[in-house]
């Protein structure tokens, strides 16, 4: 009887994450729409929000952020340069890489997403608190490190 619980409460977690993922893509979605670029275009400018600290991000490191191949990453962020969103440079002790930051277009225009992104954390995340949320990252975080060693493990099976 306890392994059918435990079952039912690992089958009801994944479907609550689908559900989270699902909202989390429309949510992006429109973000992206208000400043005409795509979604995944979007969480490129995310993600390199979050990663640079003044020196610009590598595509390699925006591609591991977003669980997405590097090359993906470099077609995108061309368009996401042309737009006037990003700007792309060679890194200054290895050319061989690119780094990006966002332009002062990019920095404008989703600073005044803020207000609205604040308000909309706020009315998700309503009901927890600042531990509430870091015991719950905490586990997500377990979780997301056992989910790629069970991928890896079946990857193997499956070959």
């Amino acid at each position: 009887m306890i392994e059918k619980k435990l079952d039912r409460a690992i089958r009801d977690f994944i479907w609550n994450v689908v559900e989270i993922h699902s909202q989390l893509e429309n949510i992006h979605t429109s973000w992206a729409g208000l400043l005409g670029i795509t979604q995944p275009q979007w969480l490129i400018l995310m993600a390199i929000t979050e990663l640079d600290e003044g020196r610009g991000v590598a595509g390699i490191d925006i591609a591991n952020k977003l669980r997405v191949h590097p090359a993906f990453v470099t077609n995108q962020t061309k368009t996401l340069e042309k737009g006037g969103f990003l700007s792309r440079r060679p890194a200054a002790d290895d050319a061989r890489f690119v780094l990006m930051s966002l332009t002062a277009k990019a920095t404008t225009e989703i600073e005044k997403l803020s207000k609205r992104k604040l308000a909309l954390n706020s009315t998700m995340f309503n009901d927890l608190d600042e531990k509430t949320l870091a015991e719950l990252n905490a586990s997500l975080a377990k979780i997301a490190k056992n989910a790629r060693l069970a991928a890896r493990l079946l990857a193997i099976d499956a070959s």
